[in-house]
Protein backbone atom coordinates (compact mmCIF):
# COMPACT_ATOMS: atom_id res chain seq x y z
CA UNK A 1 0.00 0.00 0.00
CA UNK A 2 1.07 3.40 -0.55
CA UNK A 3 -0.69 6.32 1.12
CA UNK A 4 0.91 8.99 2.80
CA UNK A 5 -0.88 11.64 5.40
CA UNK A 6 1.33 14.68 6.03
CA UNK A 7 0.29 17.55 7.91
CA UNK A 8 2.60 20.86 7.75
CA UNK A 9 2.62 24.05 6.75
CA UNK A 10 3.63 25.13 2.82
CA UNK A 11 6.83 26.49 2.02
CA UNK A 12 6.21 28.48 -1.14
CA UNK A 13 3.52 29.88 -3.01
CA UNK A 14 2.32 27.03 -5.12
CA UNK A 15 3.20 27.23 -8.97
CA UNK A 16 0.10 26.73 -10.98
CA UNK A 17 0.44 25.32 -14.88
CA UNK A 18 -2.77 25.55 -16.69
CA UNK A 19 -3.20 23.40 -19.85
CA UNK A 20 -4.71 23.85 -23.64
CA UNK A 21 -7.22 21.06 -22.74
CA UNK A 22 -8.26 22.78 -19.58
CA UNK A 23 -6.49 20.96 -17.01
CA UNK A 24 -3.98 22.06 -14.58
CA UNK A 25 -1.57 21.22 -11.84
CA UNK A 26 -0.60 22.83 -8.73
CA UNK A 27 2.99 21.85 -7.44
CA UNK A 28 4.62 23.69 -3.94
CA UNK A 29 6.67 22.38 -0.57
CA UNK A 30 5.36 21.48 2.34
CA UNK A 31 7.02 21.29 6.08
CA UNK A 32 6.39 18.87 8.31
CA UNK A 33 8.34 19.04 12.03
CA UNK A 34 8.90 16.51 14.39
CA UNK A 35 9.08 17.81 17.87
CA UNK A 36 12.14 17.98 20.08
CA UNK A 37 12.24 17.13 23.55
CA UNK A 38 14.25 16.40 26.83
CA UNK A 39 15.06 12.85 27.19
CA UNK A 40 15.51 11.55 31.06
CA UNK A 41 19.16 12.79 30.98
CA UNK A 42 18.59 16.12 30.25
CA UNK A 43 19.89 15.77 26.76
CA UNK A 44 18.17 18.21 24.57
CA UNK A 45 17.08 16.10 21.03
CA UNK A 46 15.64 19.21 18.64
CA UNK A 47 12.76 19.62 16.29
CA UNK A 48 13.61 17.86 12.88
CA UNK A 49 11.70 19.26 9.89
CA UNK A 50 11.34 17.28 6.53
CA UNK A 51 10.30 18.94 3.29
CA UNK A 52 8.23 17.03 0.89
CA UNK A 53 7.58 17.85 -2.65
CA UNK A 54 3.77 18.28 -3.04
CA UNK A 55 1.58 17.66 -6.84
CA UNK A 56 -1.64 18.45 -7.11
CA UNK A 57 -3.02 16.64 -10.51
CA UNK A 58 -6.73 17.32 -9.74
CA UNK A 59 -7.90 20.25 -12.04
CA UNK A 60 -10.80 20.80 -8.88
CA UNK A 61 -8.11 20.70 -6.63
CA UNK A 62 -5.07 22.41 -8.23
CA UNK A 63 -7.96 25.22 -8.45
CA UNK A 64 -8.73 25.19 -4.92
CA UNK A 65 -4.60 25.49 -4.40
CA UNK A 66 -4.60 27.95 -6.56
CA UNK A 67 -7.09 30.14 -4.71
CA UNK A 68 -6.77 29.63 -1.09
CA UNK A 69 -3.14 28.01 -0.39
CA UNK A 70 -0.34 30.17 0.26
CA UNK A 71 3.26 30.25 1.85
CA UNK A 72 2.11 29.47 5.48
CA UNK A 73 -0.87 27.69 4.93
CA UNK A 74 -1.30 24.76 7.23
CA UNK A 75 -2.13 21.37 5.48
CA UNK A 76 -3.24 18.21 6.01
CA UNK A 77 -2.56 16.04 2.94
CA UNK A 78 -3.08 12.34 1.50
CA UNK A 79 -2.12 11.16 -1.41
CA UNK A 80 0.94 8.54 -2.78
CA UNK A 81 4.44 8.65 -3.12
CA UNK A 82 5.99 8.58 -6.37
CA UNK A 83 9.97 8.98 -7.69
CA UNK A 84 10.49 10.00 -11.12
CA UNK A 85 13.58 11.03 -12.65
CA UNK A 86 15.27 13.77 -14.97
CA UNK A 87 18.19 14.48 -17.10
CA UNK A 88 19.90 17.71 -15.80
CA UNK A 89 21.32 20.09 -18.17
CA UNK A 90 24.59 18.20 -17.51
CA UNK A 91 23.20 15.01 -18.77
CA UNK A 92 23.47 13.70 -14.77
CA UNK A 93 19.86 11.49 -13.91
CA UNK A 94 18.63 13.37 -10.93
CA UNK A 95 15.64 11.70 -8.66
CA UNK A 96 12.51 13.60 -7.46
CA UNK A 97 10.86 12.03 -4.87
CA UNK A 98 6.89 13.80 -4.74
CA UNK A 99 3.33 13.36 -2.97
CA UNK A 100 0.80 13.21 -5.70
CA UNK A 101 -2.23 14.46 -4.04
CA UNK A 102 -5.89 12.43 -3.65
CA UNK A 103 -7.35 14.48 -0.42
CA UNK A 104 -6.43 17.45 1.12
CA UNK A 105 -7.65 19.49 4.01
CA UNK A 106 -7.27 23.06 4.74
CA UNK A 107 -6.07 23.49 8.67
CA UNK A 108 -6.13 27.43 8.99
CA UNK A 109 -9.84 28.04 8.76
CA UNK A 110 -12.84 26.23 7.67
CA UNK A 111 -15.22 28.01 5.29
CA UNK A 112 -18.24 29.01 6.08
CA UNK A 113 -21.64 27.26 4.83
CA UNK A 114 -21.79 30.00 1.22
CA UNK A 115 -18.12 28.97 0.70
CA UNK A 116 -18.93 25.27 0.77
CA UNK A 117 -21.48 26.16 -2.27
CA UNK A 118 -19.15 27.14 -4.38
CA UNK A 119 -15.64 25.85 -3.69
CA UNK A 120 -15.59 21.88 -3.32
CA UNK A 121 -15.88 22.10 0.23
CA UNK A 122 -17.99 19.24 2.49
CA UNK A 123 -19.07 20.19 5.93
CA UNK A 124 -15.96 19.08 7.60
CA UNK A 125 -13.98 21.48 5.97
CA UNK A 126 -12.37 18.61 3.12
CA UNK A 127 -11.77 19.17 -0.44
CA UNK A 128 -12.25 16.19 -2.46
Amino acid sequence: MNKIFLRGNVGQDPTIHDFANGGKVAQFTLATTERGFTTRDGKQIPDVTDWHNIVVKQSGLANVVQQYVKKGTSLLVVGKSRTRSYQDNAGQTRYVTEVIVDEMELLNRKPDQSQSQTTGYDNEGFIW
